[in-house]
């Protein structure tokens, strides 16, 4: 089996680490969050009336 050069394995290092920082960049900036309704929901609250 040929053994491969140090630039190409340099090549190959820095062909597969700016794959991956591409890949990182397009599913972050890809990716939309479900953005909030501007209506809130009012938590309608009955007061108790503790009888002890």
């Amino acid at each position: 089996m040929p053994q491969m050069a140090p630039i190409s394995w340099l090549t190959l290092f820095i062909l597969f680490s700016l794959v991956l920082l591409i890949f990182n960049f397009l599913n972050y900036f890809i990716f939309l969050p479900k953005t909030p309704e501007l209506h809130q929901k009012k938590i309608s609250s009955t007061p108790f009336n503790w009888k002890w």
